[in-house]
């Protein structure tokens, strides 16, 4: 999994298991992943989260929470493929009840050719015609002729799992600081700072990517697992929450307002209409965005500066990449392993 080197400038010095304290600036995914690892391998760790418990500020507020690396390999470097499938056992290990019922891709007649092309691309699926389908999701039954389904990938629903992680990081010997917003500098030891766009102040080439959701509730449509519909311009997706939930979403917009626009309202509408028309009738709960950190690239980065280390730039994968990423970050500290694909040292 790990690529060795030397490290160069910045290099920290393997810590001694137990001793150091680490300290981790934002608590959503990528921090609490970080703050759980670290925990669990014996460093006193604190957890600074700037927004109260309800978590408002974060951007894991607003995400999908799809964990779907075989998908997401349609458009994404290998490396996020690499980095996601270590992840998924990371999540069965420490919250087991995630649930991992796969995921469906469909299309309509008119986007066959961009579904077959979907399928080119990607691996960990296997091909189910209209009688699968209605068997896997009863829902569904006549909507599709046939499906592809990812029967190794799983789904979270952010705003459930992020306090169950913050509970693991508290019983591990974590403490977690709510409504506390320190700069990387105003900490001493190892800091591991997670802010997102807010660390625009040490890494200026961040840019925000808008994500925008919708969440409807109808008990007029069961579904187990997230459902990909083709979409010419993007895959839009459906993904059940409890309830009688569903969130709408897959738009990624070089913008960083946070409002939701007319266009995307009426996009992911009508998608979760082409997926079954008794959404029409649904209520609209939320309408909501959230402001994803990337980079030029588009691809994550773990910068180490001393005792400062930065993880950012997931983009659309935090959910997915964040397990890894914290263990790849807890293997350097603790054994000075690199990975050269995601690391740097300034």
């Amino acid at each position: 999994m790990y690529q060795s080197s030397i490290p160069q400038r910045g290099h920290l010095p393997v810590a001694p298991r137990g001793e150091s304290p680490v300290s981790v600036i934002g608590a959503g995914i990528a921090g609490a992943w970080q703050a759980l690892l670290f925990a669990q391998a014996g460093h006193p760790v604190t957890l600074h989260e700037r927004s109260d418990q309800a978590m408002m500020l974060s951007t894991s507020h607003w995400a999908g929470g799809m964990l779907a690396p075989y998908c997401e390999s349609e458009v994404a470097e290998p490396i996020i493929s690499r980095l996601g499938l270590r992840a998924l056992d990371l999540w069965r290990r420490e919250l087991p009840d995630t649930p991992f019922n796969g995921s469906l891709v469909v299309a309509h007649a008119r986007d066959r050719g961009d579904f077959e092309r979907f399928a080119k691309r990607t691996s960990g699926h296997r091909r189910l015609d209209a009688r699968g389908l209605a068997e896997l999701e009863p829902s569904l039954e006549g909507r599709f002729r046939d499906a592809l389904f990812f029967a190794d990938e799983g789904h979270v629903e952010p705003r459930r799992v992020l306090p169950k992680l913050h509970e693991r990081i508290v019983a591990a010997g974590g403490t977690i600081k709510f409504n506390s917003e320190p700069g990387p500098d105003d900490i001493e030891g190892i800091v591991i700072d997670c802010r997102g766009l807010s660390a625009r102040d040490t890494q200026s080439e961040l840019r925000g990517v808008k994500g925008e959701l919708i969440l409807i509730e109808t008990d007029e449509v069961k579904l187990a697992r997230p459902v990909r519909l083709i979409h010419p311009r993007w895959p839009l997706y459906v993904i059940p929450r409890e309830d009688n939930l569903f969130m709408l979403g897959a738009t990624s917009i070089e913008a960083e307002d946070t409002g939701v626009s007319v266009r995307s309202a009426l996009e992911l509408l009508g998608a979760a209409y082409a997926v079954h028309p008794a959404f029409a009738e649904a209520r609209i709960v939320e309408f909501g965005s959230g402001l994803r950190p990337a980079f030029p690239d588009n691809l994550p980065r773990i910068c180490i500066a001393n005792n400062r280390i930065s993880v950012n730039g997931l983009y659309r994968h935090g959910f997915l990449i964040a397990p890894t990423l914290a263990e790849l970050t807890l293997a350097y500290v603790d054994q000075g392993r690199i990975d050269n694909e995601v690391m740097q040292c300034v």
